[in-house]
Protein backbone atom coordinates (compact mmCIF):
# COMPACT_ATOMS: atom_id res chain seq x y z
CA UNK A 1 0.00 0.00 0.00
CA UNK A 2 1.04 3.42 -0.92
CA UNK A 3 -0.61 6.55 0.51
CA UNK A 4 -0.18 10.56 -0.71
CA UNK A 5 -2.57 12.68 0.14
CA UNK A 6 -0.83 15.67 -1.43
CA UNK A 7 -1.80 13.35 -4.89
CA UNK A 8 -4.79 12.86 -6.66
CA UNK A 9 -5.10 16.05 -9.36
CA UNK A 10 -7.35 14.10 -11.21
CA UNK A 11 -8.32 17.33 -13.85
CA UNK A 12 -4.62 17.96 -15.62
CA UNK A 13 -4.51 16.91 -19.04
CA UNK A 14 -1.53 16.55 -21.08
CA UNK A 15 -1.44 19.88 -22.83
CA UNK A 16 -2.97 22.14 -20.31
CA UNK A 17 -3.81 22.88 -16.38
CA UNK A 18 -7.87 22.67 -15.33
CA UNK A 19 -9.52 22.58 -12.33
CA UNK A 20 -6.51 23.44 -9.62
CA UNK A 21 -4.48 20.86 -10.51
CA UNK A 22 -1.35 21.17 -13.25
CA UNK A 23 0.02 18.12 -13.15
CA UNK A 24 -1.72 14.82 -13.09
CA UNK A 25 0.46 12.45 -10.66
CA UNK A 26 -2.43 10.20 -11.12
CA UNK A 27 -1.72 9.66 -14.99
CA UNK A 28 1.78 9.63 -14.48
CA UNK A 29 1.50 7.20 -11.34
CA UNK A 30 -0.60 4.55 -13.40
CA UNK A 31 1.88 4.66 -16.09
CA UNK A 32 4.51 3.26 -13.62
CA UNK A 33 2.14 0.87 -12.63
CA UNK A 34 1.59 -0.48 -15.97
CA UNK A 35 5.27 -1.74 -16.32
CA UNK A 36 4.50 -4.39 -13.33
CA UNK A 37 0.63 -4.79 -13.86
CA UNK A 38 -1.65 -5.66 -16.95
CA UNK A 39 -4.57 -4.28 -15.58
CA UNK A 40 -5.23 -1.08 -13.54
CA UNK A 41 -8.43 -0.33 -12.07
CA UNK A 42 -8.79 3.48 -10.80
CA UNK A 43 -11.44 4.60 -8.56
CA UNK A 44 -12.69 8.28 -8.11
CA UNK A 45 -14.73 9.08 -4.82
CA UNK A 46 -14.29 13.04 -5.56
CA UNK A 47 -17.13 15.18 -6.14
CA UNK A 48 -16.06 15.82 -9.54
CA UNK A 49 -15.68 14.38 -12.17
CA UNK A 50 -12.15 12.28 -12.69
CA UNK A 51 -12.00 13.80 -16.11
CA UNK A 52 -8.30 14.05 -16.65
CA UNK A 53 -7.66 10.31 -15.49
CA UNK A 54 -10.64 9.24 -17.91
CA UNK A 55 -9.49 10.97 -20.76
CA UNK A 56 -5.88 9.80 -20.69
CA UNK A 57 -6.80 6.37 -20.98
CA UNK A 58 -9.86 6.44 -22.59
CA UNK A 59 -8.86 4.07 -25.25
CA UNK A 60 -7.27 1.41 -23.91
CA UNK A 61 -8.36 -1.54 -21.98
CA UNK A 62 -5.23 -1.67 -19.88
CA UNK A 63 -6.89 1.21 -17.29
CA UNK A 64 -10.16 0.41 -16.09
CA UNK A 65 -11.52 3.96 -14.66
CA UNK A 66 -14.93 4.32 -12.39
CA UNK A 67 -15.94 8.00 -11.28
CA UNK A 68 -18.56 8.37 -8.37
CA UNK A 69 -19.17 12.07 -9.21
CA UNK A 70 -22.00 15.14 -8.96
CA UNK A 71 -23.41 15.10 -12.42
CA UNK A 72 -25.02 18.45 -14.19
CA UNK A 73 -24.40 22.34 -13.80
CA UNK A 74 -21.42 21.16 -11.67
CA UNK A 75 -17.84 21.24 -13.09
CA UNK A 76 -16.39 19.60 -15.24
CA UNK A 77 -19.21 18.95 -16.53
CA UNK A 78 -18.38 15.69 -17.86
CA UNK A 79 -18.70 12.29 -16.50
CA UNK A 80 -22.19 10.63 -18.21
CA UNK A 81 -23.22 7.34 -17.88
CA UNK A 82 -23.05 7.00 -21.46
CA UNK A 83 -19.16 7.74 -21.31
CA UNK A 84 -18.22 4.41 -21.37
CA UNK A 85 -14.29 4.75 -23.37
CA UNK A 86 -13.66 4.21 -27.60
CA UNK A 87 -12.39 1.52 -29.80
CA UNK A 88 -9.70 -0.76 -27.55
CA UNK A 89 -10.93 0.91 -24.61
CA UNK A 90 -14.83 0.70 -24.98
CA UNK A 91 -16.41 -0.33 -22.02
CA UNK A 92 -13.41 0.45 -19.80
CA UNK A 93 -14.47 3.75 -18.39
CA UNK A 94 -17.05 3.85 -16.41
CA UNK A 95 -19.21 7.03 -14.81
CA UNK A 96 -21.48 6.98 -12.24
CA UNK A 97 -23.65 10.61 -12.07
CA UNK A 98 -25.05 11.18 -8.59
CA UNK A 99 -27.08 14.32 -7.63
CA UNK A 100 -26.75 16.27 -4.43
CA UNK A 101 -27.26 15.21 -0.76
CA UNK A 102 -25.81 11.60 -1.02
CA UNK A 103 -26.27 9.87 2.10
CA UNK A 104 -23.75 7.34 3.52
CA UNK A 105 -26.09 4.59 3.30
CA UNK A 106 -26.97 4.92 -0.67
CA UNK A 107 -22.88 5.37 -1.47
CA UNK A 108 -21.81 2.91 0.45
CA UNK A 109 -24.43 0.55 -1.33
CA UNK A 110 -23.48 1.53 -5.08
CA UNK A 111 -19.79 1.41 -4.34
CA UNK A 112 -19.97 -1.94 -2.78
CA UNK A 113 -22.34 -3.26 -5.50
CA UNK A 114 -20.26 -1.24 -8.41
CA UNK A 115 -16.62 -2.03 -7.32
CA UNK A 116 -17.16 -5.81 -6.31
CA UNK A 117 -18.51 -6.54 -9.69
CA UNK A 118 -15.60 -4.40 -11.11
CA UNK A 119 -12.41 -6.36 -9.61
CA UNK A 120 -14.77 -9.23 -10.54
CA UNK A 121 -14.54 -9.32 -13.62
CA UNK A 122 -12.33 -6.92 -14.87
CA UNK A 123 -9.51 -8.60 -12.30
CA UNK A 124 -6.94 -5.56 -11.97
CA UNK A 125 -3.47 -5.98 -10.66
CA UNK A 126 -3.39 -2.82 -8.46
CA UNK A 127 -6.28 -0.55 -7.28
CA UNK A 128 -5.45 3.46 -7.26
CA UNK A 129 -8.44 5.37 -5.08
CA UNK A 130 -8.65 8.43 -5.30
CA UNK A 131 -10.25 9.76 -2.00
CA UNK A 132 -11.20 13.62 -2.79
CA UNK A 133 -12.04 15.01 0.69
CA UNK A 134 -15.05 17.41 -1.13
CA UNK A 135 -17.43 14.87 -1.35
CA UNK A 136 -17.92 15.30 2.33
CA UNK A 137 -20.68 16.73 3.97
CA UNK A 138 -20.66 21.28 4.93
CA UNK A 139 -17.62 21.26 2.12
CA UNK A 140 -17.71 24.84 0.18
CA UNK A 141 -18.04 23.41 -2.92
CA UNK A 142 -19.30 19.80 -2.55
CA UNK A 143 -23.28 18.99 -2.36
CA UNK A 144 -22.90 15.66 -0.84
CA UNK A 145 -23.79 14.78 2.62
CA UNK A 146 -21.08 12.00 3.13
CA UNK A 147 -19.79 11.56 6.77
CA UNK A 148 -16.42 10.65 7.35
CA UNK A 149 -17.67 6.89 7.84
CA UNK A 150 -19.48 6.82 4.37
CA UNK A 151 -16.25 8.02 2.49
CA UNK A 152 -13.47 5.88 4.42
CA UNK A 153 -15.83 2.77 3.84
CA UNK A 154 -14.30 3.14 0.76
CA UNK A 155 -10.76 2.45 1.48
CA UNK A 156 -11.98 -0.65 3.65
CA UNK A 157 -13.52 -1.99 0.79
CA UNK A 158 -10.75 -1.14 -1.14
CA UNK A 159 -8.23 -3.03 1.27
CA UNK A 160 -10.38 -5.85 1.89
CA UNK A 161 -9.76 -7.12 -1.92
CA UNK A 162 -5.81 -7.50 -1.04
CA UNK A 163 -4.50 -6.40 -3.80
CA UNK A 164 -1.85 -3.50 -4.17
CA UNK A 165 -3.39 -0.44 -3.62
CA UNK A 166 -2.35 3.13 -4.05
CA UNK A 167 -4.39 6.23 -1.86
CA UNK A 168 -4.64 9.74 -3.08
CA UNK A 169 -5.98 12.86 -1.76
CA UNK A 170 -7.56 15.34 -3.92
CA UNK A 171 -10.51 18.08 -3.64
CA UNK A 172 -11.59 19.25 -0.54
CA UNK A 173 -12.32 23.29 0.53
CA UNK A 174 -13.22 22.88 4.03
CA UNK A 175 -9.82 22.31 5.31
CA UNK A 176 -10.14 21.61 8.53
CA UNK A 177 -12.61 18.69 7.34
CA UNK A 178 -10.03 17.82 5.04
CA UNK A 179 -7.64 16.84 8.04
CA UNK A 180 -10.18 14.87 9.73
CA UNK A 181 -10.59 12.70 6.62
CA UNK A 182 -7.50 11.48 5.55
CA UNK A 183 -6.17 11.64 9.36
CA UNK A 184 -9.22 9.14 9.51
CA UNK A 185 -8.93 7.39 6.28
CA UNK A 186 -4.63 6.73 7.19
CA UNK A 187 -6.07 4.65 10.27
CA UNK A 188 -8.51 2.89 8.35
CA UNK A 189 -6.09 2.06 5.95
CA UNK A 190 -3.61 0.40 9.06
CA UNK A 191 -6.71 -0.84 10.41
CA UNK A 192 -6.05 1.33 13.43
CA UNK A 193 -8.53 2.47 16.03
CA UNK A 194 -7.94 5.98 16.92
CA UNK A 195 -9.30 8.60 19.53
CA UNK A 196 -12.71 10.74 18.23
CA UNK A 197 -11.72 13.67 19.62
CA UNK A 198 -8.96 16.46 18.56
CA UNK A 199 -6.14 16.39 20.49
CA UNK A 200 -4.34 19.39 21.51
CA UNK A 201 -2.23 21.29 18.29
CA UNK A 202 -1.05 24.60 17.13
CA UNK A 203 -4.56 24.73 15.15
CA UNK A 204 -6.69 23.06 17.65
CA UNK A 205 -8.98 26.40 17.20
CA UNK A 206 -9.85 25.36 14.04
CA UNK A 207 -12.20 22.32 15.26
CA UNK A 208 -14.31 24.20 17.54
CA UNK A 209 -17.12 24.21 18.95
CA UNK A 210 -16.82 20.21 19.65
CA UNK A 211 -13.27 19.51 18.72
CA UNK A 212 -14.25 16.24 17.63
CA UNK A 213 -13.12 14.20 14.83
CA UNK A 214 -16.45 13.02 13.00
CA UNK A 215 -18.87 14.84 11.28
CA UNK A 216 -22.55 15.00 11.35
CA UNK A 217 -24.76 15.56 7.86
CA UNK A 218 -26.47 18.70 7.01
CA UNK A 219 -30.48 17.91 7.82
CA UNK A 220 -30.73 21.04 5.83
CA UNK A 221 -29.66 19.60 2.44
CA UNK A 222 -31.84 18.26 0.46
CA UNK A 223 -31.37 14.75 -1.20
CA UNK A 224 -32.21 14.75 -5.00
CA UNK A 225 -31.24 10.85 -5.12
CA UNK A 226 -34.29 8.87 -5.37
CA UNK A 227 -34.32 5.24 -4.56
CA UNK A 228 -35.48 4.98 -8.18
CA UNK A 229 -32.82 6.91 -9.80
CA UNK A 230 -30.36 4.87 -7.86
CA UNK A 231 -31.31 2.08 -8.97
CA UNK A 232 -31.27 3.02 -12.71
CA UNK A 233 -27.45 4.04 -12.27
CA UNK A 234 -26.78 0.54 -10.03
CA UNK A 235 -28.30 -1.73 -13.36
CA UNK A 236 -26.93 0.59 -16.08
CA UNK A 237 -23.58 0.29 -14.21
CA UNK A 238 -24.05 -3.94 -14.37
CA UNK A 239 -24.84 -3.52 -17.64
CA UNK A 240 -22.14 -2.01 -18.73
CA UNK A 241 -19.92 -4.33 -17.03
CA UNK A 242 -21.44 -7.45 -18.17
CA UNK A 243 -20.41 -6.53 -21.84
CA UNK A 244 -17.14 -7.27 -20.87
CA UNK A 245 -16.79 -10.96 -21.72
CA UNK A 246 -13.39 -11.08 -19.40
CA UNK A 247 -10.53 -9.59 -18.24
CA UNK A 248 -8.38 -8.85 -21.33
CA UNK A 249 -4.71 -10.09 -21.90
CA UNK A 250 -2.17 -7.60 -22.69
CA UNK A 251 1.18 -7.36 -23.90
CA UNK A 252 4.21 -6.25 -22.09
CA UNK A 253 6.39 -4.04 -23.96
CA UNK A 254 9.02 -2.54 -21.58
CA UNK A 255 9.73 -4.40 -18.47
CA UNK A 256 11.91 -3.03 -15.81
CA UNK A 257 14.82 -4.26 -14.58
CA UNK A 258 13.60 -5.05 -10.85
CA UNK A 259 10.73 -7.19 -12.30
CA UNK A 260 12.88 -9.15 -14.42
CA UNK A 261 14.79 -10.05 -10.97
CA UNK A 262 11.01 -11.26 -9.77
CA UNK A 263 10.64 -13.40 -12.74
CA UNK A 264 14.31 -15.34 -12.45
CA UNK A 265 13.52 -15.41 -8.36
CA UNK A 266 10.30 -17.41 -8.61
CA UNK A 267 12.26 -19.88 -11.91
CA UNK A 268 14.72 -20.53 -9.33
CA UNK A 269 12.18 -21.27 -6.62
CA UNK A 270 10.62 -23.44 -8.98
CA UNK A 271 13.74 -25.57 -9.65
CA UNK A 272 14.43 -25.88 -6.42
CA UNK A 273 11.23 -26.83 -5.25
CA UNK A 274 11.01 -28.89 -8.32
CA UNK A 275 14.09 -31.07 -7.05
CA UNK A 276 13.38 -31.48 -3.69
CA UNK A 277 12.31 -34.85 -2.92
CA UNK A 278 10.81 -34.00 -0.02
CA UNK A 279 9.00 -31.06 -0.99
CA UNK A 280 5.33 -31.38 -2.43
CA UNK A 281 4.67 -32.83 -5.84
CA UNK A 282 2.97 -30.28 -7.34
CA UNK A 283 4.93 -27.49 -8.02
CA UNK A 284 4.73 -24.21 -9.76
CA UNK A 285 5.42 -24.75 -13.46
CA UNK A 286 8.57 -23.47 -14.83
CA UNK A 287 9.13 -20.53 -16.68
CA UNK A 288 9.90 -21.22 -20.63
CA UNK A 289 12.56 -19.54 -21.77
CA UNK A 290 10.78 -17.51 -24.07
CA UNK A 291 9.35 -15.46 -20.99
CA UNK A 292 12.19 -14.09 -20.17
CA UNK A 293 13.48 -10.82 -21.91
CA UNK A 294 16.74 -8.81 -22.51
CA UNK A 295 17.50 -5.65 -21.90
CA UNK A 296 15.78 -4.80 -25.61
Amino acid sequence: MAINWSGGLHHAKRGEASGFCYVNDIVLGILELLKYHARVLYIDIDVHHGDGVEEAFYLTPRVMTVSFHKFGDFFPGTGDITDIGENEGQFYSLNVPLDEGLTDDQFIDLFKVVITKTVETYQPGAIVLQCGADSLTRDRLGRFNLTLHGHAECVKICRSFGLPLMLLGGGGYTIRNVARCWAYETSVALNKQIDGTIPANDFWLYYAPDFQLHLEPRKDLPNLNTEESLHKIKQQCLSNLDALDSAPGVDFAYVPQDMMKVIKQLAAESDRAANDPSGPKKVRKRLHQGEMYDDR
